[in-house]
């Protein structure tokens, strides 16, 4: 949440981070100046600003950079000087705030359109530097991701007035913020070259560069918004399904984790990505719990169980699936295990299903400013799709006898 207003470029102006537990950092407001409410999380990746501030999934959230400087490469925005596509996510900033050590003077990117508190101050976007992001951090691990404020010109009060402030507001567990992030119309994106398969997507705060992986791979992409039925995406006549990221706790899901038992009911090909493998878990019925301070970054290692290959990926993630590591589970859809495991926590990094063609991860392998490592994930997805229209053909050949 954000009430913020406009900043003065005449001259720094003081801003304050507060805690839901009363502890307090001073700094200088960047971008907007006002009050913005959220929960307190940080990233650990040192390049990609712009992707992450303009990803749907950090929805009521105030980011923490651990980067020490930050704003080197300004905002990257469609018909800069190259007059390629831009590095956003979205159509716009979705942190509620930004928290940052120190902010650079001057960006330094002949690809920049504009500057980050510049785009901030225009999206009205809140943001504080001069933060020892190192102690919050340190911080954060140990207490937990928490509600914050950034406040700054006429939203700075008292220590006092400020804290009741952010302790007034909603927790993120139980928030349902899929309907404020997901497309009210649906859109296509083309396949490059000749349309291999079709697949909808559904649209719980999908990024940007997703559509475009499965483009690359001859896929064309109709996002629905998350109010799409089981009869609006067999009317497309998809080839598969893929359930994306997006904000929120998971158990709050129930009509789109019924929704994903109906897809796996009709054996559709089915991929989720972060909020999606929480939903597949959900449907499959694991259950979902609130990790202490989350995932955020682009260097998180994981396991693939079937190979033993370590993937650096890039997370997103406040919530996990809780379903054991080294058995496989039967479900009400068969036989599922655990395909990925994260070697920092033992945290499930993704689902299988041995008997429907469904599969999820955790991290992000269409990670735009993040490594390359799991991009194949998405050559699996087409690979369970031609599986699918394998069965289908011979389903219809056996009718047709």
């Amino acid at each position: 949440m954000s009430t913020a207003g406009n900043s003065s470029t005449a001259r720094p102006e003081a801003a304050a981070l507060v805690l839901a537990d009363g502890r307090v950092f001073r700094g200088t407001a960047f971008g907007a100046t006002g009050i913005a409410f959220g929960e307190a999380v940080f990233t650990t990746g040192m390049t990609g600003y712009q992707e992450t501030l303009t990803d749907p999934s950090y929805r009521r959230q105030v980011v923490v950079s651990t980067a020490p400087q930050i704003g080197n490469t300004g905002w990257v925005s469609a018909g800069g000087p190259d007059g390629t596509q831009d590095d956003n996510e979205s159509g716009r900033i979705w942190v509620a705030g930004y928290v940052i050590r120190d902010l650079s003077p001057a960006p330094s990117n002949w690809r920049a359109s504009s500057s980050l508190p510049q785009e901030m101050e225009d999206q009205g976007v809140p943001g504080i530097s001069g933060v020892d992001t190192r102690a919050l951090t340190r911080h954060l691990r140990t207490a937990g991701a928490m509600n914050c404020g950034i406040f700054s010109g006429a939203g700075l009060g008292s220590t006092d007035e400020m804290l009741a402030q952010v302790r007034a507001q909603p927790q993120m567990a139980g928030a349902d913020l899929t309907s404020e992030v997901s497309t009210r119309d649906r859109y296509t994106v083309p396949s490059v070259g000749e349309t291999r398969y079709t697949v909808a997507a559904i649209d719980l705060g999908i990024k940007a560069n997703t559509p475009r992986m499965m483009a690359e791979r001859g896929i064309t992409t109709h996002v629905v918004p998350a109010d799409v039925t089981i009869d609006d995406i067999q009317a497309l006549g998809v080839d598969g399904v893929f359930l994306s990221n997006g904000p929120g706790d998971p158990s709050s899901q129930t009509r789109m984790v019924a929704l994903t038992r109906e897809i796996l009911s009709r054996r559709i090909p089915l991929f989720g990505i972060c909020f999606g493998n929480q939903i597949l878990g959900r449907a499959l019925g694991f259950g979902t719990y609130k990790l202490k301070f989350g995932h955020r970054g682009i260097n998180q290692p994981v396991l693939e169980k079937a190979t033993g290959r370590v993937l650096i990926s890039a997370h997103n993630h406040g919530f996990a699936v809780d379903a054991p590591l080294d058995v496989v589970s039967e479900t009400e859809f068969g036989r599922v295990q655990v395909g990925f495991v994260c070697l920092n926590d033992n945290v499930v990094e993704g689902l299988e299903c041995l008997d429907v063609p469904a599969f999820s991860v955790q991290f992000h392998p269409e990670a735009a400013a993040g490594p390359h490592d799991a991009q194949s994930l998405f050559d699996r997805f087409t690979l369970l799709m031609a599986a699918g229209s394998k069965h289908a053909s011979t389903t219809a050949k056996g009718l047709d006898h």
